[in-house]
């Protein structure tokens, strides 16, 4: 399509959409232990997929529209650049946001959009020309060499005042353009952080670190001191437990220390930001993180972002910030998942390995962790057999999105996940009255096998390694319809039963093979004998994703 008419589309699409009346504005609202995001009225669960940094722009990205949308995704995590929307200073260009608002419109999906301002990956590489080339206005952070760094400096209130005017004028042109909420969320800024050192030494820096901690941080470490993180609580025991001092004397002149003073004032900054951007619509807004390779310390990775060591300094400082977020693209994806529902964060996964067992994950964080949503790396580069995974775990989740929502908060459901291929060790959990005991079985089918080996070959092939390669992803969820009636969803699990009742067996009444169709039942095939191990057990077999509905009974 010729520019003047991708253009003309966008523009037409904008006008009939200031036509239509304001909708509700999304939100967060909690249901039992969990908080959901409302969209129209309803919970709204994120099947998501995150575009590659370079890939938002619409010309490039429209002819993978009908592949997103083919994969059973519903939101697109999109990022929107400072450097295209203010390419002179206060002269704004919309002409990115407005087509990706067409473009998902016309597909059915929501969007999700990234603020790629002052910092993203750590650096300020999508700053405006004319940031980057004035440092003396602009200051940068500096090393302990007095050096700059490609890192806008924290200090400077010119850098967060300069950003945030781009940010609420993002944030009202949306409110002009946007009135049915295609954008559900925004996230602000992406993965911010100090690297390579723990943090900012420029003169206002270290003015700033030689002063006092603020009473506003104390006050709320002392106020919420018996469920801070232990990480953090550790480093304020290590340094003797003040309550009042410089940073050094609270926290430590070392690299922890300087991690919680960048921590501070990174999350101030972006307070700013948020505030000022709901002040024009006050849509959902977090931050991301991206997490810690084991063994680094402060300063080998993008240091004093809103990781879960570092979520309380962040709350204090940052409460506009709905929530925080983690990018995930480590093994132990459990154990980070986790660590992001402390003291009631809502798990948002933003960012995601794309690989194989994304598919299983999201199931995982959807049925444990209440998540609100689930969103893999670079979506439309996605090729088979992983994309294949990701679209029929992503069917299961649209066909059980009304049931999910229903029993997130109220402990009603579980997840199963196997963290390693090489794992035996069969996953336990309870409800209700019933002990299940999930196992593990992972299927390698020949014609499967080599494109595994592509899809895990390429970005992040170290991180997705560890003898996985070549087998399909084992995993699910599991809720309970009612005492002793439950539902599996997943792929390559072995589920046995124990009664809570002394005494007592468990046996399976019934079980059947079926699927939901606008929310009711929609039954395929009985399964027993063979299927059900003579009624010992029942298999979501591997290889293939499926929906099980299972009624038990004691005996004696």
């Amino acid at each position: 399509m010729k520019p003047s008419l991708v253009a003309g589309a966008a523009l037409l699409a904008l006008s009939m959409a200031a036509a239509l009346p304001a909708a509700e504005v999304p939100h967060l609202r909690a249901q039992g232990t969990a908080r959901q995001l409302i969209v129209d009225g309803q919970p709204f669960l994120v099947r998501g997929g995150e575009l590659g940094n370079s890939s938002g722009e619409p010309d490039f990205l429209r002819p993978s529209w009908p592949k997103l949308k083919a994969m059973n995704l519903n939101t697109v995590v999109a990022p929107v650049s400072w450097d295209l929307i203010e390419p002179q200073e206060g002269k704004f260009d919309f002409a990115t946001v407005d087509g990706l608002l067409a473009d998902a419109r016309a597909h059915g999906l929501r969007l999700v959009l990234l603020w790629f301002g002052s910092w993203k990956n750590s650096m300020s590489c999508y700053a405006p020309a004319w940031v980057k080339a004035d440092p003396a206005r602009f200051p940068r952070s500096q090393d302990s060499a007095g050096r700059g760094m490609e890192v806008l400096s924290p200090f400077h209130a010119v850098n967060r005042d300069t950003d945030t005017r781009a940010f609420v004028a993002l944030l009202r042109h949306l409110k002009a353009a946007d009135p049915q909420h295609t954008v559900v969320m925004v996230q602000v800024e992406n993965e911010i952080g100090m690297i390579p050192e723990a943090r900012d030494h420029s003169p206002d820096a270290e003015k700033a670190f030689a002063g006092p901690v603020p009473a506003a941080l104390m006050d709320y470490l002392a106020k919420n001191r018996a469920t801070l993180a232990p990480e953090l609580l550790a480093t304020w025991n290590a340094a003797g437990g003040r309550t009042a001092g410089t940073w050094a004397e609270v926290f430590g002149s070392g690299p922890a220390g300087e991690e919680i003073f960048m921590a501070w004032h990174f999350a101030l900054y972006v307070q700013h930001v948020a505030a000022a951007g709901k002040a024009e619509l006050p849509l959902p807004m977090f931050a991301n993180a991206a997490l810690i390779r084991p063994g680094y310390q402060p300063g080998q990775y993008p240091s004093a972002g809103p990781l879960p060591h570092l979520i309380d300094v962040w709350r204090a400082a940052a409460p506009a910030l709905d929530f925080l977020a983690p990018d995930i693209y480590f093994q132990n994806f459990s154990s980070w998942a986790q660590a992001y529902t402390r003291s009631g964060n809502p798990l948002f996964i933003p960012e995601a390995l794309r690989c194989p067992e994304a598919a299983v994950n999201a199931l995982y964080a959807f049925g444990q962790l209440d998540a609100i949503g689930f969103s893999p790396f670079a979506i439309e580069s996605s090729t088979e057999p992983g994309a294949g995974y990701l679209t029929a775990s992503f069917d299961l989740v649209r066909q059980l999105t009304p049931l999910l929502a229903e029993k997130q908060g109220r402990g009603q459901m579980a997840g199963f996940l196997q963290e390693s291929a090489e794992s035996k060790q069969p996953q336990q959990v309870r409800l209700g009255r019933w002990i299940l005991r999930a196992s593990f079985e992972r299927a390698a089918p020949p014609q499967l096998a080599d494109g595994l080996a592509v899809v895990i070959g390429t970005e992040n092939s170290a991180l997705a390694a560890g003898g996985r390669a070549g087998t399909a992803p084992a995993g699910g969820l599991v809720i309970a319809l009612g005492e002793d009636e439950f539902l599996f969803a997943g792929i390559g699990l072995t589920v046995t039963f124990a009664s809570t009742e002394g005494g007592q067996q468990a046996g399976i009444l019934s079980c059947a093979e079926g699927r939901f169709e606008n929310g009711e039942w929609q039954h395929l095939r009985w399964l027993n004998g063979d299927q059900t191990h003579q009624g010992r057990h029942i298999r979501l077999e591997p290889g293939r994703f499926a929906l099980q509905r299972v009624k038990l009974y004691r005996y004696r």
